[in-house]
């Protein structure tokens, strides 16, 4: 058997309930045997012990299921001599339960002709997307039956949006069930806060080809950013969660209730398309204005959406959809998010380097424009801009609380997401991340090209195509071109 870095633990983790979400008691040591199958966790309680361990097996279908536990061991050696004799190379997998629905493999196509998109993940240098997604899927509580095949073949970013929102929430150490047909999922906290959160993509009018697609035509003004095509689709694919009624369901009533939402509508739509929920739901945007000789950033209010529809804008300037706690929101929805976790963890593939480039967040008072980067993400510089020691899977949620929610989310539900909220009558924000980062993209080359330099970037067409900023407005926008401490 082996010792699980903690990238990879952390990874495995995601498959118990509560995830990360280890309480009291502390993960120590890990490892996995051999052929995969078997892996054993010793936790401390508090400093001095007493110690405990955990084992976790493959089931025949790959799903991760507790097979034994034990407590009150009075030192680390004495936990370890405890689990050696269930850490056995080549035991058959667990088998399963009567009533169990075992899960067809995920890349097992049977038959049918999968995406451009999925063939993505055969590429090489995207096989650490392809193990994260399907360790993401084996970790679901209870996927659609037709889980596999719309990943396979039409929805695609449908179940990638459940799979990493899934992996947000265990990592926040949260209870994660999925006990009703809808809505998507069922969080919980260890201080009874909990919600009921409905997952959604919004989607292009004409369906188009996301493989090599060139990048859509960027809004040409303010307005448009804010209020133009991208908040009409997103008020769209709101609007058709909200008018299901989900908060009259039995098991949701009196409870609160989300929808969590990632971008699909146009090709990099990612990279600017974040403003326009903000307009939407807030009925407000952003521009640069010249005031006392200084430019800042002013409110520009609208009313109702561009377009001949003048569709209502502000779904939260009012109590019409008190209905609805909040909106969850991230622009990271891609096949680069599953591979730069586990490879700034370190489980790099030989031979190839991965680069992000984008623009960070300048916390300066009165900065209204980003600090551009371009970083190695396998570097010590990438690794150390996060608390794990490697991307979190939250860093890009981001919270939009309606001020007028029936039932309000509390903060400390998602304590790790960006929450944006209001404060006597102000537009507040809140994140633990000291970093965060306006837009990015990433890119892959051979490791003997040369390695891009920030530069490059500036001089470059994808510096080119920045968006047209005005921080403060703006988290983090994402794209992509070819032990920690426990709650």
């Amino acid at each position: 058997m082996r010792e699980l870095p903690q990238w990879e633990f952390d990874i495995y983790a995601l498959s118990l309930p509560r995830g990360h979400g280890f309480g009291d008691r502390e993960p120590t040591a890990a490892w996995i045997t051999d052929d995969g199958r078997t892996c054993g966790i010793i936790t401390i309680d508090g400093e001095n012990g007493p110690f405990n361990f955990l084992i976790m097996r493959r089931r025949v279908d790959s799903v991760w299921v507790t097979t034994a536990k034990a407590d009150g061991f009075r030192s680390f050696r004495e936990a370890r001599l405890a689990i050696e004799p269930m850490m056995i190379e080549g035991q058959a997998p667990e088998p399963m339960k009567p009533g169990v629905i075992m899960r067809p493999g995920l890349f097992d196509l049977q038959g049918r002709e999968p995406s451009d998109v999925f063939n993505v993940l055969a590429r090489p240098s995207h096989h650490p997307a392809a193990w994260v997604l399907n360790q993401l899927y084996l970790a679901l509580p209870r996927p659609d039956r037709n889980w596999v095949s719309d990943c396979q073949t039409v929805n695609f970013h449908t179940r990638i949006w459940e799979a990493q929102l899934l992996a947000s929430f265990r990592e926040q150490g949260l209870l994660v069930s999925q006990p009703h047909e809808s809505p998507d999922f069922h969080i919980e906290n260890r201080l009874g806060g909990e919600a009921w959160v409905e997952a959604v993509t919004a989607n292009p009018a004409v369906a188009y080809n996301h493989v090599n697609a060139p990048h859509g035509a960027m809004p040409a003004g303010k307005e448009e950013i804010f209020f133009g095509p991208a908040a009409l689709r997103f008020a769209k694919t709101l609007g058709n969660k909200l008018d299901r009624a989900y908060d009259k369901l039995p098991h949701v009533t009196g409870k609160p209730f989300m929808i969590a939402i990632a971008d699909f509508q146009a090709a990099s739509s990612l990279i600017w398309s974040r403003e326009g929920l903000i307009g939407y739901l807030y009925g407000e945007g952003a521009q640069v204005a010249v005031i006392d000789g200084r430019p800042q950033a002013v409110a520009m209010p609208a009313t109702h959406l561009l377009g001949p529809s003048a569709f209502p804008a502000g779904l939260f300037a009012d109590d019409r959809h008190a209905e609805l706690s909040a909106v969850i929101f991230s622009n990271a929805c891609s096949i680069s998010k599953l591979y730069r976790v586990p490879i700034s963890g370190g489980g790099a593939p030989k031979g190839l380097r991965y680069t992000r480039i984008g623009h960070f967040f300048d916390r300066t008072p009165g900065a209204l424009a980003g600090i551009p980067f371009c970083m190695d993400i396998t570097s010590e510089e990438y690794r150390a801009l996060w608390p794990l020691g490697y991307e979190p899977w939250t860093a890009e949620m981001e919270v939009f609380h309606n001020p007028f929610a029936r039932h309000p989310v509390p903060f400390e539900l998602l304590p790790e997401a960006t929450h944006w909220f209001e404060q006597d009558g102000e537009r507040l924000c809140s994140t633990i991340y000291e970093t965060s980062i306006l837009w990015s993209r990433t890119m892959i080359q051979d490791e003997d090209q040369r390695p891009p330099a920030l530069e490059d970037f500036l001089s470059s067409a994808v510096g080119e195509q920045q968006p047209s900023e005005t921080q403060g407005m703006s988290v983090d926008r994402e794209d992509t071109v070819h032990l920690r401490e426990r709650k």
